[in-house]
């Protein structure tokens, strides 16, 4: 595994832009919050957990903006709403938006209930309606804008145990291409990103041995050396950095993309 990322960015590349990252508390949200703040953005983080928002907020104000932490549930479109009035009413905008938050468990389809399908599919895909839905007349109003959608690789060729998350990441590549194409006119900008493994605590849990407290790093190294072309993991600044640039005046001409980064894993699905 490598530290993160280093940034090649300016650090007042997003110098007055408001971002809005949901799920932007832990993992690669914050990895995103993170590289966006370091860019010189203003950010906004939210999560339905008000115990993830609260040492995320305070490590993002090192980087010198303006974080602000606002309590909100991506599967509750009033929630949604009160969320995009409390950012305007706290920034007076909102320039970039990430669909961060998901929910995700392996489950085999055949015993998978339907308040399991319902709790992932409600996160990952109606969520990231709910929330671009809900922040595009403010993006049209000021006159354009960027939303950033986190989606997957797995259901390129199918997946066991992850019918619903596979399914709602279908979802929200097929939902980029049309936001983007239909909000294009107002100069609101849609595109995806699909990371590829990068050792969240999920992933740390399944590569730690029994009555042990920590992963076994020596496996999780031959794991990615085997399964991943470029040969570690991915970090949630590998993340962050493609959504900067996406966020960027370099991304002024680029929507409708779903971007992967992933060391090459998906192509290479079965090496391991």
């Amino acid at each position: 595994m490598t530290d993160a990322t280093p940034s090649i960015f300016r650090r007042d590349l997003l110098a007055g832009k408001i971002a809005l990252v949901t799920g932007g508390g832990t993992g690669i949200g914050y990895g995103i919050s993170s590289c966006l703040a370091a860019a010189g953005a203003d950010v906004i983080i939210s999560s339905r957990k008000p115990e993830h928002l609260a040492p995320a907020e305070k490590s993002l104000r090192e980087h010198g903006g303006r974080v602000k932490a606002i309590e909100g549930n991506v599967r509750d479109p009033e929630s949604v709403g009160r969320l995009m009035e409390h950012s305007v009413q706290e920034f007076g905008r909102i320039d970039i938006l990430v669909n961060n938050a998901a929910g995700n468990f392996y489950a085999p389809s055949a015993s998978l209930s339907p308040n399991g399908w319902k709790a992932v599919v409600e996160t990952d895909l109606y969520g990231t309606f709910y929330c671009s839905q809900a922040v595009y007349p403010i993006m049209k109003a000021q006159g354009g804008g960027r939303i950033v959608s986190i989606s997957m690789t797995l259901h390129y060729r199918g997946w066991p145990l992850m019918a619903h998350a596979t399914a709602a990441k279908a979802g929200v590549d097929a939902l980029t291409r049309t936001l983007a194409v239909e909000w294009a006119g107002d100069g609101v900008t849609v595109n995806a990103i699909a990371p590829g493994p990068i050792p969240t605590e999920g992933v740390k849990k399944a590569f730690t041995p029994p009555n042990q407290d920590a992963p076994d790093v020596f496996r999780m190294e031959e794991h990615a050396k085997r399964a991943i072309p470029l040969g570690r993991w991915g970090t949630p600044e590998d993340i962050g950095q493609m959504v900067t640039y996406l966020a960027s005046p370099a991304g002024d001409w680029i929507t409708g993309s779903i971007f992967v980064v992933d060391g090459g894993s998906w192509l290479a699905g079965g090496r391991d």
